[in-house]
């Protein structure tokens, strides 16, 4: 938040306090819009990024509302009350204290509000709900933090794979662009977060996909134990009774190896390199039952849909993706890393359309010496993982 905007802070506050609690949760409303209307595009990615650099690796307080409101009120008392007053003057002195005291909770309220440091509010959540949504991955994984920007759950392992790929990348000139910019991990009540450009910020009731890419979405880490388990025997039969082999059949067990196969031939991750996990199109609730979508006529039927007839956005979304395929050919940091279970995410509105490369937590470095192309069919030990493939198709 730059100077102007803090210089904006008191005025506001005093705004809130003279309307009184009930009008909070829609002032918060109100707030987030005048803050994002406030900001071009260009000047949210300048503010936010300074305000990081002025706060670097900071661990967010995690202290209660309660405790902090306390605090704050300390440091902002207006001093002693007159000890000389009548009855009738304490007791319009004790009206006077109690509402300077609801008073000063909204604006604790508003400026915590305020706070780009501090993930959202139950009632700043709320507020966007018609606005914010996480279109698939872990429930909970996403939350919005401050205007344009999201906090997603640490996830890579003790190894902080997915920070690190976007920490990389971020400093490289050719591909930088083609993935959410990165601001910094965060530490909050014990668990870790990295924040990220929020990817729906600045659209509007748009329609959103997320394509997840490669022909294998597994390590072979994954896989490397040959023992046969009779729970993913259960898991195979569940989804296709008849998909076991008469040795499987018989023993009532299967490998991994064996069932990660099978669930990406359910889907068109082998045929086509890719599958749609999810998608939203205006005025729907996110669709998420998509991995099945295996056929060609499937595939070209769901992206119609998402299309909804639109040539401009399909030649728009046709360039991007051309766009980020050359950049990955090109670029020495991908020749040297295997990217499993990366997603495409496509989202449009009338007037804006995004294409970024997301999802790093399966991204690892290969061995020194070794390359991929990202296209070659999979064998054990080749590391390759079809997002090029993917791209193709």
């Amino acid at each position: 938040m730059c100077v102007n905007h803090l210089a904006m802070v008191p005025a506001v506050v005093n705004f809130v306090a003279s309307k009184g609690k009930d009008t909070y949760s829609g002032f918060i409303s109100d707030l987030i819009c005048v803050r994002c209307a406030t900001l071009s595009s260009n000047e949210k990615d300048i503010d936010v990024s300074d305000f990081w650099k002025r706060h670097p690796k900071s661990s967010v307080p995690s202290e209660t509302p309660k405790s902090a409101f306390k605090r704050w009120r300390k440091n902002n008392n207006n001093g002693p009350k007159n000890q000389n007053c009548s009855n009738k003057q304490n007791e319009a002195q004790e009206k006077n204290n109690k509402k300077d005291e609801d008073m000063s909770l909204l604006k604790f309220l508003a400026l915590n509000a305020l706070d780009l440091s501090a993930p959202a509010s139950d009632i700043l959540l709320k507020s966007r709900n018609s606005s914010w949504f996480q279109l698939s991955g872990h429930p909970d994984s996403l939350a919005p933090a401050g205007p344009g920007t999201v906090w997603k759950k640490r996830s890579g392992g003790p190894e902080d794979t997915e920070r690190i790929v976007y920490e990389e990348v971020s400093q490289d000139p050719i591909v930088r662009d083609i993935v959410p910019k990165y601001y910094r991990e965060v530490e909050y009540q014990g668990e870790k977060f990295i924040e990220l450009q929020d990817l729906l910020h600045g659209f509007q009731d748009p329609y959103v996909m997320d394509i997840k890419m490669g022909t294998r979405t597994f390590l072979e880490s994954e896989v490397q134990k040959s023992t046969a388990r009779p729970d993913l025997y259960q898991k195979m039969i569940a989804i296709d009774p008849s998909a076991p082999t008469p040795e499987e059949r018989e023993s009532k067990a299967v490998t991994k190896l064996r069932y990660m196969q099978f669930r990406e031939n359910q889907s068109s991750s082998c045929s086509n390199g890719f599958r749609i996990e999810a998608m939203k199109c205006r005025g729907s609730p996110p669709v998420t039952d998509l991995k099945k979508v295996k056929s060609n006529e499937e595939v070209a039927r769901t992206l119609d849909m998402f299309l909804n007839n639109r040539e401009d956005v399909k030649q728009r979304l046709l360039h991007r993706l051309n766009e980020i395929r050359t950049k990955i050919e090109q670029s020495e940091y991908f020749k040297k890393r295997e990217v499993v279970g990366s997603s495409i995410f496509m989202i449009y509105d009338d007037a804006k359309v995004g294409v970024w490369l997301i999802d790093f937590a399966k991204t690892n470095k290969l061995p020194d010496g070794v390359t991929v192309n990202h296209r070659k069919p999979w064998v054990p030990g080749n590391h390759e993982e079809g997002l090029l493939y993917g791209f193709d198709k």
